[in-house]
């Protein structure tokens, strides 16, 4: 296990050693949608009868953080590394592809649940939230972490060029996002765009992680968990097989 070790430690301290650009930016970020949003809507949404609307954004905020900058981190990791050739020697030492893949998803989780612990701690000053099922928030919190992790890699390893995984991350990531519920419950929308979001996998996160903090969700969690798993398990495979086959690595 000397390899994982080896290039997982170099993994945090890649992210570690920019933590005012990795950490920090996503927080202030965080940060500035509540602001915007809370003055916006506070008193005109109320999304559950007993919820403020204020207390029910900031754990969508906070999901919402811990996957993009789970997916930034190995993707950008990747791209970068394949672009300024150095990958060359990751690749050339005695590391299995299984750890290959188990040290990019890894870092890529600690950065996403650093960056949550982050927003987490500077929204906790606007809202008086509880922590109705702290299990539920950690495991949502670690599985969507390592979902968008292996996306990561999926998109690290596809792309060859920077635009290219920005583009991914515009047009895949960031509206399935956004789309997911983090300002709004999806009761709220018309009937198809409520069937449209049943079929967004990044719903049943932010969803299932809410459900920890309010003992309320718009699906059951063991749903959500479900969903989630089958979605980490099927991307998993892929990124492995790829992995395996060195496309675009190696080849």
């Amino acid at each position: 296990m000397t390899g994982f070790v080896t290039l997982f430690h170099k993994e945090l301290l890649r992210f570690w050693k920019v933590s005012v650009q990795t950490v920090a930016a996503p927080v202030l970020t965080a940060a500035l949608y509540l602001v915007v949003f809370a003055y916006a809507l506070e008193g005109r949404v109320r999304v559950y009868e007993t919820i403020a609307y204020t207390d029910f954004l900031v754990p969508g905020l906070v999901m919402m953080s811990v996957l993009q900058n789970a997916f930034a981190n190995s993707s950008s990791s990747l791209v970068q590394s394949k672009i300024t050739g150095n990958i060359v020697f990751v690749l050339l030492a005695p590391i299995s592809y299984l750890e290959f893949f188990a040290a990019y998803v890894l870092a890529a989780v600690v950065r996403g649940l650093v960056v949550g612990a982050g927003v987490l701690a500077a929204t906790a000053w606007f809202v008086d939230l509880q922590l109705h099922a702290p299990a539920w928030a950690l495991g949502f919190a670690l599985l969507g972490a390592a979902l968008l992790g292996a996306l990561g890699v999926l998109a690290g390893v596809l792309s060859e060029k920077i635009d290219q995984m920005a583009a991914f991350q515009n047009f895949v990531i960031m509206p399935l996002t956004f789309l997911s519920g983090v300002f709004y419950s999806i009761h709220s929308l018309p009937e198809f765009w409520l069937r449209v979001s049943h079929a967004n996998p990044f719903f049943y996160m932010i969803d299932g992680f809410r459900y920890a903090f309010f003992g309320r969700s718009d699906v059951a969690p063991a749903l959500s968990l479900a969903v989630v798993s089958a979605s980490l398990i099927a991307v998993s495979s892929v990124c492995l097989m790829i992995l395996k086959s060195g496309y675009r690595l190696r080849h």
